[in-house]
Parts: structure tokens; sequence; C-alpha cells
């Protein structure tokens, strides 16, 4: 069994990728995991002044601890204008300033949503790029789009192809986990 961490790069409370990452989480068995939601974590704006002045909270620190005790991680990320949200940016700045390799060693579940018919695909293949700079392995990636069409809170995928490509997805994770790619 896997040690799993699981949250969306998004500090909205209605975010449609924690949705995502929860419906996810839902489909595991037998699994270790610990759903976080972003919204509860507030971060000061990073600059190196703020840094020198007030130095790292203890919440980043549990979180960096937390993904080093984790050797996965399931992650939807959301779209800002065709780039990462600027909050997940800043999750990204904060953590690998505390300590470079932050994702050494972690398997990634890599996905996004949104409500457009590009399902924030501009945001994953940045953010694909980005992972690996910091330790981690994105081994499967799976973007969802138009959100208010093809997913609903208490079904999840309602689109059997895109459920379909989920399910490959997170399985091709899953074997990631156990050595059996």
């Amino acid at each position: 069994m896997s040690s799993i961490m699981a949250f969306a790069g998004s500090n909205s409370y209605t975010s449609i990728n924690f949705a995502l990452v929860k419906y996810t989480v839902s489909l595991l068995k037998d699994q270790e995991v610990q759903l976080m939601n972003m919204a509860l974590y507030d971060l000061a704006m990073f600059s190196e002044d703020h840094e020198k002045e007030f130095g790292y909270t203890n919440s980043l620190i549990e979180l960096r601890d937390d993904l080093h005790n984790a050797e996965g991680l399931i992650l939807s990320v959301n779209e800002h204008n065709g780039n990462p949200s600027a909050y997940f940016k800043n999750l990204i700045d904060w953590l690998s300033r505390l300590e470079r390799k932050f994702l050494l060693n972690t398997k990634i579940l890599l996905m996004s949503t949104s409500p457009g018919k590009r399902g924030a695909m501009s945001s994953l293949v940045l953010v694909e790029d980005l992972l690996p700079r910091f330790g981690g392995e994105v081994t499967a990636t799976f973007s969802l789009p138009s959100f208010g069409e093809n997913f609903e809170i208490k079904k999840g995928i309602t689109n059997p192809e895109l459920k379909e490509a989920h399910a490959k997805a997170v399985e091709i994770w899953l074997q990631s986990l156990s050595g059996k790619q």
C-alpha cells in the first residue's frame, strides 16, 4: 500500500479541479490518501524580502514533510489565461525555496479541468514540464474538457470515453507506484 497525497493547484472553495481530485480519490481502494483542500492554506505572495523577514510557515514545512512521506501525488491544476494559477505558482515558489527537490521520487498523476473545451491543457503541459525540476515524475496525465458538460458531483465523469481515459491514467499511475510500469 502506497502513501498518497492529493490536492488541486487552486485555492478556490468551489474549485472544479478539487472536485476532480476528490472523484479520483474516491476510486482508489486499499490506498492511504491524504486529501488536502488548498483553499485552507493561506500563503503570502513569495518575495525574498518576505522570506528573509518571516521565514517559512509551519503549514508550509508540514506540507513539504507530507510530500516527502508520500510515494504518490494526485494533482489537478487549474488555468488562468493559459497558465497555472498564481496561487499554484506561488505554492511551488515557496516549496522550492524551502527545498529544491521537494518532490524527490514522487510519482505524479497530473490532471486538469476547466469549463472550456481544452480542459486547461496549456496549464497541464506547463506543469508537466515543471514538476520534474523538483524531483517528481509525472507518470500519467488526464485532462477533462468542458467540466460542466462532462462531470456531475454525485456521479463523477459522465462522458464514457473520458471516464475510460481517466481510469486508464489512474491505472498507469497506480502501476508506477507498484513498480509495474
